[in-house]
């Protein structure tokens, strides 16, 4: 595209060159020789005296009001304002302050430049703060033909549809003029490009994990990058892939430095707030279909909101999505990392949050999906009981998150019972006891059982009521196979000597001596078992 005003190059592949648009303007009112640079002070050397200043921040521009109001109807409006004002007509120099130009002074400049005729490029870095101020200044086809609206504004269509990479450099550059890239609808334009953009490379690669662009669209700035994500939703891209970049995003983000709060110093009020708006709005965004974002970075998000105490409706929101998801989760789906050196390795706290919201909803004939769950659970206890920096409490919530029923045996749960006091030996009697209360004789196996009898980490309590279980439940073996044993030599004898009454007599009295052995039998079995409750009530007091 060329004209007399605008030279636009084509885009160099090899070299990978910015494109830029050199702005050559064919018609000007006066001509000055240079723009010289004095301090703060620019002045437009002419062969007439300066009669217009400009101010701008720390920053004065001696001009000329001829070449300036000629271009910018907004000028052209404040000179006559100060005109009609001024009493006194012999002063001829008119100063005019700006305090809110997009871009500032080296947009000013630029403007300038333009209209005293003087050569300079439009890139990628200043198209949209130029465009601004063009707008601003009211520099229109209404009051000068090819005015600088109609040039910057033919850039910056040529650059959104020709070039990727330069796209997102406008789309960055209008951080620092939100409020006008916004009015101008800068940012929606740039946002529709990437996104049709990016739907289209879509469709023509087959990998559809983390793809190339992801890198680019993390760079935007949450407000930026929302825009985009709704407009490539509009435009129908598949769910996995906007949960993924909006996965990429946040990690990229909310990195170590920005999660680990330092508890030691306070971090500033307005960083935390931005940091609370942001992950709502992700919330917000993430899509609804089933499996189009982990289970992990939920619970990641579920972190964060709870540390940022977002909006309680929207910790619903996370909390559900992920009770949904449990039942196929793997335990690495489970393991979110702390960042504090004080902390955990693995943030436990958001995972009994989830469990006991997953019991809360949990229906009656759930008993299938909640062993798969036990079994998810007793996998995570192992993991994470290793960790010397898990404290008991957190721990044995969640030991304590599902009810019995989860676990048909408690054999797994008891193995991370004892890998959590094995990596924690400087708890006291106390504690252990603590932990260890949710063990039942009953509930484990055999070898469970004589496991916990020999094992010397746990407390000495619980080791001692194993110990006289085991006895008591001896006892009754003995007591019911003597018995057996007893009954069946009787059954045997009354069938050989069934004929002979004397024999069916001396067997009677035998049965009856079985009678009486198996009521002293069970005598003995109840002190035994007024004895260990006995001893059970000494070691509580």
């Amino acid at each position: 595209m060329k004209s007399d005003m605008l030279e636009f190059p084509s885009v160099d592949k090899a070299t990978m060159k910015s494109n830029r648009c050199v702005v050559l303007p064919a018609n000007v009112p006066m001509i000055a020789h240079s723009l010289k640079r004095k301090n703060q002070n620019w002045i437009a050397r002419a062969n007439s005296a300066n009669d217009l200043i400009i101010q701008i921040g720390d920053s004065n521009f001696h001009l000329h009001k001829l070449a300036m109001v000629s271009r910018s109807e907004y000028l052209n409006r404040l000179v006559l304002t100060r005109a009609n004002n001024i009493e006194d007509n012999t002063t001829t120099t008119t100063t005019i302050r700006i305090d809110n130009l997009p871009g500032g002074r080296k947009t000013l400049e630029l403007v300038v430049k333009f209209c005293y005729g003087w050569k300079f490029d439009m890139t990628k870095s200043n198209i949209a703060s130029l465009y601004s101020a063009a707008n601003f200044l009211e520099m229109s086809e209404e009051i000068e033909q090819q005015n600088l609206i109609s040039m910057t504004e033919s850039f910056l269509t040529f650059l959104l549809f020709s070039s990727w990479k330069d796209t997102f450099c406008i789309l960055k550059s209008c951080e620092s003029i939100s409020h006008w890239a916004k009015e101008l609808q800068i940012v929606k334009r740039c946002s529709e490009a990437i996104a049709w953009k990016s739907c289209a490379i879509q469709n023509v690669q087959s990998k559809t994990n983390n793809p190339w662009w992801f890198e680019d669209v993390s760079l935007l700035r949450i407000d930026h990058f929302i825009e985009v994500i709704q407009l490539i939703k509009k435009r129908g891209m598949k769910s996995n892939l906007v949960g993924s970049c909006i996965q990429y995003w946040t990690t990229k983000w909310f990195s170590e430095v920005t999660l680990g709060f330092d508890h030691n110093v306070t971090p500033k009020h307005m960083t935390i707030k931005l940091h609370r708006v942001s992950i709502e709005c992700l919330i917000k965004m993430l899509p609804i279909e089933e499996n189009s974002v982990s289970c992990n970075f939920l619970l990641q998000l579920l972190k964060v909101g709870m540390v940022l105490k977002i909006n309680d409706e929207l910790l619903c929101v996370v909390e559900r999505r992920v009770v949904l998801m449990l039942e196929q989760c793997s335990v690495q789906d489970l393991l979110v990392k702390n960042h504090g050196d004080k902390d955990s390795l693995y943030d436990v706290d958001v995972v009994v949050k989830v469990l006991q919201c997953y019991v809360c909803g949990m229906s009656s004939n759930h008993a299938a999906k909640l062993q798969t769950v036990g079994r998810l659970v007793d996998g995570y206890l192992s993991q994470v009981a290793r960790d010397q920096r898990v404290k008991v409490e957190s721990f044995k919530l969640l030991v304590e998150a599902l009810p019995q029923n989860a676990r048909d045996f408690d054999d797994n749960l008891y193995r991370a019972i004892d890998m959590y006091l094995k990596a924690h030996p400087y708890l006291t009697e106390e504690e252990r006891e603590n932990v260890c209360s949710v063990l039942e004789y009953h509930r484990l196996s055999q070898e469970a059982r004589m496991h916990v009898m020999k094992n010397d980490r746990l407390p000495l309590k619980l080791s001692t009521q194993f110990v006289l279980l085991e006895q008591v439940n001896m006892s009754w073996t003995m007591a019911s196979n003597g018995s057996y044993c007893q009954r069946t030599r009787t059954q045997t004898n009354i069938r050989v000597s069934k004929d002979f009454n004397r024999q069916m007599n001396h067997e009677i009295k035998v049965m009856r001596k079985d009678v009486e052995m198996m009521k002293s039998q069970l005598l003995d079995l109840n002190t035994c078992k007024m004895k260990i409750q006995k001893q059970l009530k000494i070691c509580t007091h």
